[in-house]
């Protein structure tokens, strides 16, 4: 999957949030703003 340019629409995906349980993108269409972060090596010693 590419990356979007800056201001174009995100393409819809999911992540998992429980074992059971998966959060959508267009879970959250219409009903609030989203901001979407990602930090390499988060809680890791590197």
């Amino acid at each position: 999957m590419a990356m979007p340019n800056v201001g174009e629409k995100a393409p819809d995906f999911s992540l998992p949030v429980s074992r059971d349980q998966k959060v959508g993108l267009k879970d959250y269409l219409g009903k609030k703003n989203v901001v979407l972060a990602f930090y390499p090596l988060d809680f890791t010693g590197g």
